[in-house]
C-alpha cells in the first residue's frame, strides 16, 4: 500500500499535492519490526538471549503444558463424540428417533465438496503458514526440539 507525506520541514500548511513524497509501507514494515516497537530492538531470536540448556527447559515445561492440555482435551472431545453417536443410536434403535440416513449421506457428501472447495482457495495461506513456521523452527532449534519432547511426554502422561 502506499501513502502520501509531505517532505520532511514541510509545515502542513504550505504543503500542495506535488509537494508530496511517496512512502511505500511494505518498506517501512519489513525495516520496523513491530515486536521490536512491543519488545524493544534486543527482542531478536531466543538463541540469542538463553543458553542451551534454559531453551532446552523451557520448550520442555511449554511442551508438557501443551501436550498435556491437548490429551485432556482431546479425550473429552472423543468422549463427548462418542457419547452423542451412542444415544443417538440407542435412541433410534428404541423407535424414540427416525433418522434418514440417506439425507445425512447426502449433506455429509455436500460438506465435503464445500471443505474441498475451502481447502484449495486456502492452499496459498497454509503454504504461508507452513513457510514461515519452519523458518521459525530453524532460527529456534533448541527450543522447538524441547517443545516436541516435551508435548510427547504429556499426551503420555
Amino acid at each position: 500500500r502506499l501513502a502520501r507525506r509531505p517532505p520532511p520541514g514541510t509545515p502542513l500548511h504550505d504543503c500542495d499535492d506535488d509537494s508530496y513524497e511517496v512512502l511505500d509501507l511494505t518498506e517501512y514494515a519489513r525495516r520496523h519490526h513491530w515486536w521490536n516497537r512491543v519488545f524493544g530492538r534486543n527482542s531478536g531470536p531466543i538463541v540469542e538471549k538463553y543458553s542451551v540448556a534454559t531453551q532446552i527447559v523451557m520448550g520442555g515445561v511449554t511442551g508438557w503444558c501443551a501436550g498435556f492440555l491437548f490429551q485432556k482435551v482431546g479425550k473429552l472431545a472423543a468422549t463427548a463424540v462418542g457419547g452423542g453417536f451412542l444415544l443417538l443410536q440407542i435412541a433410534s434403535h428404541s423407535g424414540y428417533v427416525q433418522v434418514d440416513w440417506k439425507r445425512v449421506e447426502k449433506d455429509v457428501n455436500k460438506a465435503k465438496r464445500q471443505i474441498k472447495k475451502r481447502a484449495n482457495r486456502a492452499a496459498p495461506e497454509i503454504s504461508t503458514l507452513i513457510e514461515e513456521s519452519t523458518e521459525f523452527i530453524k532460527q529456534n532449534i533448541v527450543v522447538s526440539s524441547g517443545f516436541v519432547g516435551g508435548f510427547l511426554l504429556g499426551l503420555a502422561s
